[in-house]
């Protein structure tokens, strides 16, 4: 292990544009830097994603920073990112400030209310991750050149010049204007953050590096900024910050055995709980919103939400609710996951009225559940055992709820999945299942178990159930996904500055 000091190095990583790769680079540089015997930790400042992380603590984090986390060889901390803001629509977002719920707040409203208690807790959180690791990569969030946000931006180059960091700007080539994108940005930002600015890298090359070798010439010797990198095209991909990445068309898996359509929510959110599902070659997964025709997948999941009263509206507005219910009276399984769990069930009711109008309503009837959302929000992590299946292991999981459920009526065709029975239920049929444990499908004997349901009605042969938690196919993943960015990277130079 390298020696240590208490101020640790630090770098930046900001894009010209959302969904330039920033969260893909940070975690490779945190992996590359783990992977030499540094102490490394990842950092946003502040985020907005409805992909969240429950921490050992009971903190709420950005998904993302968790998997960054994990790169570096850590358990994540709410240090990591102590702003955490959730779009519940109507420009509202819950604001987690250092991994707890801090209010609501109009996007008008943010500054005002939150900047200073904000840039407190962001100083604070790199004041004490400092004096543990010996490098810090810090990671922006959509573009630092927004001139008229920049003023109130918490999280790019205020936090950069803080650091003093070197900072690296990535760019999104497979979008078009790339070009564009990087000089435009460079000409934006002020001359002190200009700056920091020590490379470039392109992202998401596709064709014939050598056709680019002029235009990279060309913003070299027109910007002074070294091109560090042209990372090309890679098929797998990263776990998205929000929903948006959710309507990228994705390649059909080619011969796969099963189906599975998950419903789109208008505010999904966790839907890094289908990524074990994605790692599986006999699962083809659809994402598909509301509007659109179920048609017969072998299975249905009905995710997590921000917002479980306005999507379980939506769902009734565009006819879902009715295809659901169909699909299930015909004897089609259905997993509902948190707020889809809810969506499932008899009733939500809203006394406080967090979520728009106080009032109750009805779910879809699926299962004997009764909600009710209350100002206090779960958020812990879980370890329980199944009941439904044979598995050896232990499950383990975590939690983010603002609504607290209870069973109703007569539970006699039905069972508990975990010895912690609140965490889930599943009908005698095997067809019904709710939980509120998100990370569920990341336990492999579990998820294997429950495909294998699914593939006993299609008369398919089982799949294996002896085989490691999720975490160990991302540990690989990510070793495989810095080996390929970093063939075609340099981070030498850069890292000599800091």
């Amino acid at each position: 292990m390298i020696n240590s000091t208490l101020n640790a190095k630090s770098l930046m990583v900001v894009g010209t544009t959302s969904h330039a790769g920033k969260s893909l680079l940070t975690a490779v540089i945190c992996r590359w830097l783990a992977q030499q015997g540094y102490r490394v930790t990842p950092f946003k400042g502040q985020n907005m994603a409805l992909n969240a992380y429950v921490t050992r603590e009971g903190g709420e984090i950005g998904y993302a920073q968790a998997m960054q986390a994990w790169a570096a060889g850590i358990e994540p901390e709410v240090a990591m990112n102590p702003i955490l803001l959730k779009p519940q629509g109507n420009m509202t977002s819950q604001v987690i400030l250092k991994g707890q719920v801090a209010g609501v707040t109009q996007a008008a409203d943010y500054y005002r209310d939150y900047f200073e208690r904000g840039w407190q807790a962001i100083t604070e959180a790199l004041a004490d991750l400092q004096q543990r690791f010996d490098w810090i990569v810090c990671e922006g969030a959509g573009s630092p050149a927004e001139i008229n946000l920049k003023h109130r931006d918490l999280t790019n180059m205020r936090v950069a010049k803080y650091l003093g960091a070197p900072t690296i700007l990535v760019a999104d080539i497979d979008r078009g204007g790339v070009f564009a994108h990087i000089v435009g940005t460079l000409m934006l930002l002020e001359p002190d953050e200009r700056a920091l600015i020590q490379g470039i890298v392109i992202n998401k090359f596709r064709g014939q590096r050598s056709l680019l070798d002029s235009g990279v010439q060309w913003l070299e010797e027109t910007t002074g900024v070294p091109v560090l990198g042209v990372i090309p095209w890679l098929e797998r991909h990263y776990a998205a910050e929000d929903s948006l990445d959710l309507w990228e068309p994705r390649p059909q898996r080619q011969g796969a055995d099963l189906k599975i359509t998950v419903i789109r929510l208008p505010r999904i959110a966790n839907f890094t709980d289908l990524d074990p599902l994605l790692a599986e070659p006999s699962v083809s997964l659809e994402f598909l919103p509301p509007h659109c025709p179920l048609g017969q997948p072998d299975a249905v999941i009905l995710p997590g939400t921000k917002t479980t009263i306005a999507d379980l509206h939506i769902l009734r507005e565009t006819g879902m609710a009715e295809q659901l219910q169909a699909y299930a009276a015909q004897g089609g399984t259905i997993l509902g996951i948190c707020g889809g769990w809810q969506i499932l069930g008899q009733t939500i009711s809203d006394p406080l009225g967090l979520e728009g109008c106080p009032g109750t309503y009805e779910g879809l009837g699926l299962m004997p559940l009764h909600t009710q959302l209350r100002a206090t929000k779960c958020t812990r992590q879980q370890q329980t055992q199944s009941l439904y299946f044979p598995c050896a292991e232990p499950i383990v999981g975590y939690e983010i709820h603002q609504g607290q459920s209870e069973y109703t009526g007569d539970l006699s065709g039905w069972q508990p999945l975990f010895t912690a029975s609140e965490l889930g239920l599943v009908n005698a049929a095997g067809t019904l299942w709710g939980t509120y444990l998100h990370g569920l499908l990341e336990n492999g004997a579990w998820r294997r178990h429950w495909l294998n349901g699914l593939r006993s009605r299609r008369q398919l042969p089982p799949l294996p159930t002896a085989i490691p938690h999720y975490a160990e196919q991302r540990a690989v993943a990510l070793d495989q996904l810095t080996e390929a960015v970093m063939a075609h990277l340099n981070l030498e130079s850069i890292c000599k500055l800091c």
